[in-house]
């Protein structure tokens, strides 16, 4: 993003429906930043393709050396209903520090709860949890601390081509507090993730 520790996840959905993606069982992602790995991203889909429920584990180990400094861990089920965000629920332990995020989605708003602290968002808004790219158009907040994100996705026609070779049918930019891209395919599943973290150091996803 300048991608934040926060920020290493994330999507969401406008509140007019559109169309559902073809989705996948699951995807997992083998997670790399400056070329070493240190991580794995997975995610399964159930039910349909427009109201699926969205299962996400998330496990990282930055290390120096053989000393691990930064261990992190994210736990979250996302819920969408009709082609529209509805709920997501989440659990992030990162060095120790465990947070938890909810957010349900009312008629006229999103109410997001983390911690002791309340927000109430526009309906359009939607978690940034990458897999929807459909959602990348729209107001997001980030899933592991709640709050709401100044980024502005951009679909782009040039760099078609993942970090590890794959040819892609869709790129999306997320920049200002951000600065990642994100891949799809034809059938709109997420490929790959690259996004400049906050040290300058960049981070990979690389599909496995």
């Amino acid at each position: 993003m300048t991608l934040h520790r926060r920020s290493f996840l994330a999507a969401g959905l406008a509140l007019t429906a559109t169309p559902a993606l073809a989705l996948p069982r699951s995807l997992a992602f083998s997670v790399e930043r400056d070329g070493v790995k240190i991580g794995e991203h997975r995610m399964s889909f159930s039910g349909d393709d427009a109201s699926p429920t969205v299962t996400t584990e998330v496990e990282m180990l930055v290390k120096i050396g053989a000393v691990p400094i930064y261990r992190y861990r994210h736990q979250a089920t996302e819920r969408w209903r009709g082609g529209r965000f509805a709920s997501l629920s989440t659990i992030t332990d990162a060095n120790g520090r465990r947070r938890t995020v909810e957010a349900v989605r009312e008629a006229d708003a999103v109410n997001i709860a983390y911690g002791k602290k309340r927000i109430t968002a526009a309906p359009t808004t939607a978690p940034l949890t990458h897999w929807n790219p459909q959602a990348l158009s729209g107001p997001l907040f980030n899933p592991q601390e709640g709050k709401l994100l100044s980024v502005t996705g951009r679909r782009r026609q040039d760099s078609l081509i993942t970090p590890d070779g794959r040819r892609a049918a869709v790129l999306w930019s997320l920049r200002e507090e951000a600065e990642i891209d994100d891949w799809y395919d034809a059938d709109g599943a997420w490929l790959a993730l690259r996004g400049k973290l906050k040290d300058g150091s960049v981070m990979i996803y690389r599909r496995i």
